[in-house]
């Protein structure tokens, strides 16, 4: 917690270099999965809250459209946890 001008603030933190390199070795050996069910990215769950928050949605509407998804799997600034290639 961070008591900031306008009060306490909750902050939150996580390490994603391990997860970041986790990902970059899969895409670059090429364990993506099979064709037709191939993993597209692993998203640090960091991440995902920080996309709710910006976006002003919650984490049920992020899970029911698949688009949100899509976005943030998509996005060239997350293309370090991206695991197969190509667009989603």
């Amino acid at each position: 917690m961070d008591h900031g001008d306008e009060g306490p603030v909750i902050v939150r933190e996580q390490f994603v270099g391990d997860i970041r390199d986790h990902c970059i070795a899969r895409h670059n050996e090429g364990h993506h999965g099979p064709k037709d069910f191939r993993l597209m990215a692993s998203l640090p769950s960091v991440l995902i809250e920080h996309y709710i928050n910006t976006n002003g949605i919650t984490m049920r509407e992020f899970m029911k459209n698949p688009e949100h998804v899509k976005r943030m799997v998509n996005d060239p600034a997350l293309s370090d946890f991206r695991i197969a290639p190509g667009r989603m």
